[in-house]
């Protein structure tokens, strides 16, 4: 009878190095290709097609010469795959819902953000072209373009995450890749108090806002949760209202039923057939809207959110870019003046108090974590001033030892101006919610 044994004296197999796994899952995926009948192959269902073509890969690997362990000729069959159905190196990376950001600088530098960090990994495309290809498979997919006459692509994947790429001749390095990520189910209100982006006080006065249909605009800086809370503040619209979004690349996912949402479209390749957002808000309002929200505001459609807000259409919300509320408001000012209707400023800002009443500022404070830093009520105008106030703060004290930022949420004691017309609207808030004190916090907000 024969006895497996190991050879204490066999040197092991070297592992097969980077440059050679590269080179073996290009020759693999070539071969794959040549042999494929392209014609019958878009014909097949599309798990068929997968299961054919990892057949056929295993298959190519087999007659390679190159000795593979179990694992290695797994990570390549995966790889070829990945770069046939997927988006090739990325799609690992895709897959793991811990990540919130895939930052591609070049094909040998690959960052990824989690929990609010960013580190790089040991993933790698062959070259600018191997990383070319899968940003214009993205585009493809969402049937835009990116070239050297429009190197500049916005747009989204299937699960709602949102890209941005930029190529040569803008990328002088080569092309890049940002992806930023959105989970598959939408984050929720309890879920980001456990989180301690805010607290039980502040959502039961959101809500009461969303409820009597206050005009909200959401600022903060990039990756702070503006769009998050966007979603998390659209569950609380009642079913019975019609709700349509604009959007320059579609990642609302609203928590509701009756919603439409609209896209812009960029230029064609002759640069006719652009439809801005400015141009879809006008024709929204023809489409019997309760409310509307605007993914991001931008440019010139300001002046036309701010006219829809103050001509029936209130409980409309926006996000904006800003370093604080009051930035935000001066960003709002200098966009409307985009529209070049030579606005006097004191009939600007008179617009902008009438039109909204509440700012909420989001950060994402020291080691990562985001907050909502402020609730701020706009009460008016003063000469030229708009007149603002705080209902509810966050306050950063020090930084623990891991580097996040401790701090506590506070309500100012300041009685909102807009309380009368929510107690008129049937919805109840407690007489306490607003007197000056430190907010218990979730277990994530100190």
């Amino acid at each position: 009878m024969n006895h497996a044994y190991s050879d204490p004296f066999k040197m092991p197999e070297p592992a097969m190095d980077q440059a050679a796994m590269q080179r073996l899952k290009l020759e693999v995926h070539r071969r794959l290709l040549d042999t494929m009948d392209l014609i019958e192959a878009q014909r097949m269902p599309i798990d068929e097609l997968h299961r054919e073509c990892s057949r056929r890969a295993d298959l190519l690997l087999s007659e390679q010469r190159y000795p593979l362990s179990a694992p290695e000729r797994q990570r390549i069959l995966r790889e070829v795959m990945d770069e046939i159905f997927g988006l090739g190196p990325i799609e690992e990376l895709l897959s793991d819902r811990s990540i919130s950001d895939i930052l591609v600088n070049n094909p040998r530098q690959v960052y990824i953000e989690r929990e609010g960090r960013l580190e790089r990994t040991n993933i790698c495309f062959r070259d600018n072209d191997h990383l070319l290809q899968v940003i214009q498979r993205i585009a493809n997919r969402v049937g835009r373009r990116i070239d050297e006459s429009s190197p500049m692509l916005d747009a989204r994947l299937i699960d709602g995450s949102r890209v941005n790429a930029i190529i040569p001749p803008l990328a002088l390095r080569g092309p890049a890749l940002s992806i930023r990520r959105f989970g598959t189910i939408p984050l929720d209100v309890d879920r980001l108090i456990e989180l301690g982006t805010m607290t039980q006080e502040m959502v039961l006065f959101l809500e009461a806002c969303v409820r009597a249909r206050m005009n909200i605009l959401i600022s903060g800086g990039t990756g702070s949760g503006k769009t998050t809370l966007l979603n998390v503040l659209s569950a609380w619209i009642p079913d019975s209202e019609r709700v349509i979004t604009i959007e320059d690349a579609a990642e609302l996912q609203l928590q509701r039923e009756h919603v439409v949402q609209l896209e812009t479209r960029p230029p064609n390749i002759e640069g006719k057939g652009e439809v801005t957002q400015r141009e879809l808000l006008r024709n929204c309002l023809r489409m019997r809207p309760d409310r509307i929200i605007i993914g991001e505001v931008r440019g010139a459609e300001a002046l036309d959110m701010l006219q829809a807000m103050n001509t029936g259409h209130e409980g409309s919300m926006t996000t904006l870019h800003a370093n604080n509320p009051r930035d935000a408001i001066r960003r709002l000012e200098n966009m409307t003046c985009m529209a070049g209707l030579n606005f006097p400023v004191h009939v600007i800002r008179e617009q902008i108090a009438s039109a909204l009443n509440l700012v909420i500022h989001l950060d994402r404070v020291t080691g990562g974590r985001r907050k909502i830093i402020s609730i701020t009520e706009l009460t008016g105008t003063e000469g030229d001033a708009i007149c603002m106030q705080d209902i509810f703060i966050y306050r950063q004290l020090n930084v623990d030892a891991q580097g996040h930022a401790v701090g506590q949420f506070e309500a100012t004691g300041v009685r909102p101006q807009l309380l009368p017309h929510i107690l008129a609207e049937g919805i109840d808030v407690p007489d306490n919610l607003f007197h000056r004190r430190v907010l218990p916090a979730g277990p994530a907000a100190k």
